[in-house]
């Protein structure tokens, strides 16, 4: 009797953790659900002149929709990237001189690897897109390669001082004016991570697989006491 009431307790008790684990997940789905909802509503506002904001803040301008007019100053770096079906190329942020004057990045897009050296003198641009501070740089990012012009990740403070511009950068979605080969690729939310469903599903199976491990063990206990 004392192994079976053990055994009860301790299935009781871990299949009320797991469950317990699983329902948090689910709220934590919920919550990143309604993060990813105001984020698409955000990206898809109407835009604002950039000149509008005199100092835009990424805890308030993350994603805001803006549209700028300027000129490229034929300063850029090549950020090492890829598409799908195109393979590996490189996201070109220039930097961007506004029509009142302001130093900006402007990330323009995505260029092929074949396309890496191709010219991009000063071209004037009207562009709309999105304000973003991308967290791509870490502890193992590589440092940059001066010499190559080439980048690791969208760092926009060090990017900011390496093309002396303001730390802005607006990610092109719809550019006027010559491209000069560059594709936009426009700022969305599926980058963000949202595997808090995954996570609810596997404590629930844990916890199903814990209650019939102990019920089966139960079961056998009970068999031999009689």
């Amino acid at each position: 009797m004392r192994r079976f009431l053990f055994l009860l307790v301790t299935g009781a008790g871990g299949v009320a953790m797991l469950l317990s684990l699983g329902l948090w997940q689910v709220r934590r789905l919920h919550w990143k659900e309604a993060i990813l909802a105001a984020i698409e509503a955000q990206i898809a506002a109407p835009p604002v002149p950039l000149d509008a904001l005199p100092a835009p803040d990424r805890g308030r301008d993350l994603y805001r929709p803006v549209t700028v007019a300027g000129r490229t100053t034929g300063r850029e770096a090549l950020v090492l990237s890829g598409r799908k079906g195109e393979g590996a190329g490189f996201e070109v942020i220039s930097a961007f001189e506004t029509d009142a004057g302001r130093p900006i990045l402007l990330d323009r897009g995505f260029v092929a690897e074949a396309g890496r050296g191709g010219p991009r003198p000063p071209v004037a641009l009207t562009v709309t897109g999105n304000l973003h501070w991308p967290e791509e740089a870490d502890a193992f990012t590589p440092p940059p390669d001066p010499a190559a012009q080439i980048w690791f990740a969208r760092d926009v403070p060090a990017l900011a001082a390496a093309l002396g511009t303001e730390p802005v950068m607006v990610v092109a979605r719809e550019v006027t004016g010559d491209a000069q080969g560059v594709v936009p690729v426009p700022v969305d939310a599926s980058a963000i991570a949202n595997d808090h469903l995954n996570y609810a599903i596997t404590w629930f199976s844990l916890a199903a697989v814990w209650a019939g491990m102990t019920v089966f063990f139960l079961w056998r206990i009970r068999r031999r006491g009689n």
